[in-house]
């Protein structure tokens, strides 16, 4: 099942089960402190209360009728760094100085966590992200998230984009939240898959492209078995000293990232792809 939040063509913000080719909206008046799409996802069977609480009568309104919002409402947006084989080799590229950490924290016990973004920074489908103004070499990270309750199970999925400044963070290390954190830094969407870590990771294809000026200038693919560690050790992770009490969003790195000579431009469409979850589109803008 797949859950949502949208706006719909009457300009009121709902949340939804999302269909193949239609949404149906879910009546939050039928269960006392079932509010937001947290409530349901942190809920001990999401998809049964999901279907409980579908609105019978409202007309199913067309998935082309709707924008789809960012699925969050407060949880805290973390990200893990240096999880595929493919990002330690970027991070050890952008930073000469600093190559000797990424490569000693791709196998080490303790993985790179860091903050991403809050809720309000977050952008959803067809909304855009932004490349700050002060870099000159900045890319999207197509990112599988997990979304995480407030006892760090996993209880959902969706796409991640976790932009990130190469330059500012290769500059220096500690520099990382200024090349990661910023106004439309992340966007996720465009819907929530429920489901626990009781996935096939090889079945879960991840997918990038970017277009500029209607051309594709750049594509590539990996799978989720290609990640170095299981989803359920992030969240350990994540979850050691820390209370989420509305949960959290995890991205869990990146096996996609453009040539060194490649930086977006305003105006690009950056697309990822997601199995079973669908397709998260954002036009790119500067400063």
């Amino acid at each position: 099942m797949k859950l949502a939040r949208v706006l719909l063509p009457n300009q009121e913000i709902h949340v939804v089960v999302v269909e193949e080719s239609a949404v149906r909206v879910l009546d939050f008046s039928q269960v006392q402190n079932v509010q937001r799409l947290t409530d349901i996802l942190h809920s001990p069977d999401p998809a049964g209360l999901a279907n409980f609480l579908i609105d019978t009568n409202v007309a199913p309104v067309a998935i082309e009728e709707v924008h789809f919002l960012a699925p969050v409402d407060q949880q805290e947006v973390w990200a893990a760094g240096v999880t595929y084989k493919r990002s330690q080799q970027a991070r050890m590229e952008e930073s000469d100085h600093a190559a000797s950490h990424y490569d000693l924290v791709y196998s080490a016990d303790r993985p790179e966590l860091f903050f991403k973004a809050t809720a309000q920074r977050v952008v959803g489908h067809q909304d855009p992200v932004r490349v700050r103004n002060d870099s000159s070499w900045s890319v999207p990270e197509p990112e599988f998230a997990i979304f995480l309750t407030p006892e760090m199970h996993v209880c959902g999925y969706t796409i991640g984009n976790d932009m990130s400044a190469r330059d500012i963070e290769g500059e220096n290390p500690l520099y990382l939240p200024q090349a990661k954190v910023y106004n439309q830094c992340c966007s996720l969407g465009p819907c929530v898959t429920l489901g626990s870590t009781d996935l096939d990771l090889s079945s879960v294809e991840i997918k990038l492209g970017i277009e500029r000026n209607k051309a594709q200038v750049f594509s590539g693919e990996t799978k989720l078995d290609q990640l170095n560690r299981t989803l359920d050790e992030l969240a350990s992770w994540l979850g050691k000293e820390m209370d989420f009490p509305n949960g959290a969003v995890l991205l869990t790195g990146t096996g996609i990232i453009p040539p060194d000579e490649f930086t977006l431009e305003s105006g690009d469409i950056v697309t990822i792809e997601i199995s079973n979850i669908g397709q998260l589109i954002n036009p790119v803008e500067k400063g």
